[in-house]
């Protein structure tokens, strides 16, 4: 696979062109992705690679440009028994920069480097920007961060440490958004994990690692979902694995939102004509809070192929659920407890055996 020829505009079908770093179609303004799943090759994974780049025959990068790696992947999985079940924990958090977006800043910052950028913009909750920041002072490129003005202390200083430029904006995360396109205008490269694909290679290592560490595929994988683009990258990563080896099946997507700001949840719940109802409410899982998920069609697709389910979660339960986990030893960031308050509600409906997505380190969001 050759990651740009194997990318287009979903609206329009052109393909990403050549020679340039455009986010979005410069045709009609579509939003680009990849044409098919990519392809699994047991046979192609490359042990002697640390992480995520013993998979890179998935990524599609020429053979000869080295990779911006941080030693992102092979996270841990750890098994409890709770709620009367036995259930898999893929430590994301122990991720370099904190979080499971070190996957898709890792391939994205590659794609970069090699098309010869130097300087871009990323817009973020605080863990993509925090996780672009590092990859960017990696790969020695210079990055300014967008975030909202109520982003948690503890991202904003890392994003700092990382010598990347801090944006804070005033108002909602769409404005935040908002911002970063227009700073951008000028021609300045536009890294984000929300318009670019190039990072769901990245987060669908992810569901190797699972496979490889079960022996098997997971009955059930759960996790947050705010533009749900780890949700897609996972489940098209099981597809790829599906395939390469020919299984019956895949697990059930599971995705989690907080009730304050619930779109994938009401799309799925109520169809089109209740995306009208959708609130935009502050929540303590601020990396979920996420109004008009870009890739939002493709995430519901996903989630209801492989036959799971949108979880919304009351916000009294987030915290109750992140100090459960870290009386397990796991400690964890309000976006990532979700994945525990849905446990305690649906997992007498899940199938075995059960995986849950612990994306964000705790000390993300402070002491509160």
């Amino acid at each position: 696979m050759d990651i740009k020829a194997d990318i287009c505009c979903t609206n329009c079908g052109m393909d990403y062109p050549t020679g340039r770093v455009v986010y979005c179609c410069p045709k009609c303004g579509g939003l680009y992705d990849f044409r098919q799943t990519w392809s699994f090759d047991p046979k192609r994974v490359d042990n002697t690679q640390p992480g995520i780049w013993k998979y890179r025959h998935t990524f599609g990068l020429p053979d000869g440009i080295g990779p911006v790696s941080l030693g992102e992947g092979n996270t841990p999985l750890a098994w409890v028994e709770s709620f009367g079940r036995e259930v898999a924990l893929k430590c994301e958090y122990i991720n370099p920069s904190g979080s499971f977006k070190d996957r898709g800043s890792s391939v994205i910052a590659t794609w970069l480097h090699s098309e010869g950028v130097t300087e871009a913009v990323e817009d973020s909750s605080g863990n993509a920007g925090a996780s672009f920041a590092a990859y960017a002072a990696r790969a020695g490129i210079k990055a300014r961060i967008f975030v909202p003005e109520s982003a948690a202390g503890p991202k904003r200083e890392q994003i700092e440490a990382y010598g990347a430029e801090l944006i804070p904006v005033p108002g909602s995360r769409s404005d935040v958004t908002a911002a970063a396109k227009e700073a951008v205008k000028g021609g300045e490269a536009y890294a984000s994990h929300a318009d670019l694909p190039f990072n769901l290679p990245g987060y669908a290592t992810a569901a190797y690692e699972i496979f490889e560490q079960m022996g098997r595929m997971p009955g059930t994988v759960i996790v947050p979902a705010g533009q749900g683009g780890f949700l897609l990258g996972l489940k098209r990563g099981f597809d790829a694995v599906r395939i390469a080896i020919d299984l019956p099946s895949i697990p059930r997507m599971i995705g989690v939102q907080a009730l304050s700001c619930a779109p994938l949840w009401t799309r799925f719940t109520a169809g089109r004509q209740g995306m009208a109802l959708i609130a935009d409410h502050p929540t303590l899982a601020e990396g979920v809070r996420v109004r008009h998920p870009l890739r939002g069609d493709a995430v519901i697709a996903a989630v209801t192929e492989s036959g799971g389910m949108m979880v919304a979660v009351e916000e009294n339960d987030i915290l109750p659920a992140r100090d459960g986990l870290a009386r397990l030893g796991f400690y964890v960031e309000p976006t990532s407890a979700l994945v525990w308050a849905a446990l305690s509600q649906i997992i007498d409906h899940l199938s075995d055996p059960i995986v849950a997505i612990l994306t964000g380190f705790g000390l993300k969001y402070g002491v509160k």
